[in-house]
């Protein structure tokens, strides 16, 4: 039960974690007045990090299913 709970809950979790980092990326931006540019290098410099993780994730996934 446990392991399920945990299958489930902790992909929701981080989505949503990144889905509320997107937020205060754009958030920064808005209030610093930083113009097209200046969020697109926000979002690109800041969600790195981000994206990232996605990737790892992706290629782990490919690993351990055996599509790789």
């Amino acid at each position: 039960m446990q392991q399920t709970f945990e299958t489930w809950i902790t992909p929701i979790m981080v989505g949503g974690l990144i889905i509320f980092m997107c937020f205060i990326i754009w958030d920064l931006a808005k209030k610093s007045n930083a113009g097209k540019f200046g969020t697109i290098m926000l979002f690109v410099v800041l969600g790195a990090g981000m994206l990232g993780y996605v990737i790892k994730v992706v290629i782990t996934w490919l690993i351990e299913g055996g599509g790789i």
